[in-house]
């Protein structure tokens, strides 16, 4: 499939094809990743057939509009971790009632959150809000490592440019849980490994 043929939109006419419902390819700073208006959820579990019982996570441009969504409880602590980490390639899995969490996690308790360290992603979510995202691959098969590889994988989808996009890590995100005051409990080893986190 050639590249030719996909969609590649900045920042502003990606934005509002997401606000309008469609499903696009994005970079971020790990591996390059679907992104869909989080009411829209569902479509991404169908594009990857994927099983609805793995949840979405949800990026956005800033540590303020995510850790907002999360449970008072953890939210001190949260902003603490984001600071150090964010942008970056950690993903924090915290607890949430928000009604976004029957979106990307339905019939769970929590919220996987992140802002990435691609400022091109960060530009297109200041104008979209957040967005539910996952990596860019049909479920059970490799991510794809590239713009290039996730065209041939989704050819209907567009893509953010300009391109070609910044270096990617090709490691995906650390992922860490809120397991109580002054806990976090390590989910998957990925491209950051904070001090103080327990295996699961």
């Amino acid at each position: 499939m050639s590249s030719s043929l996909i969609d590649i939109l900045e920042a502003p006419e990606l934005a509002r094809r997401l606000l309008a419902g469609s499903a696009a390819v994005i970079p971020t700073d790990t591996l390059p990743g679907l992104a869909i208006q989080p009411e829209c959820a569902d479509r991404l579990w169908s594009i990857k057939r994927r099983p609805a019982d793995k949840p979405l996570i949800l990026m956005g441009s800033s540590a303020d509009e995510l850790i907002s969504l999360c449970d008072e409880s953890c939210r001190d602590e949260a902003m603490t971790m984001a600071l150090d980490h964010w942008p970056g390639a950690i993903t924090l899995v915290l607890p949430s009632t928000d009604p976004v969490v029957g979106w990307l996690n339905p019939g769970g308790g929590s919220l996987g959150l992140r802002v990435p360290n691609s400022s091109l992603t960060r530009s297109l979510l200041s104008r979209s809000g957040p967005l539910a995202t996952t990596s860019a691959n049909r479920s059970g098969e490799p991510s794809c490592a590239s713009a290039a590889e996730a065209a041939v994988v989704f050819p209907d989808l567009p893509q953010l440019g300009p391109q070609p996009w910044p270096r990617l890590s090709g490691q995906a995100s650390t992922v860490l849980a809120w397991d109580g005051p002054g806990r976090w409990r390590l989910l998957r080893r990925g491209a950051v490994m904070p001090t103080g986190c327990q295996d699961r």
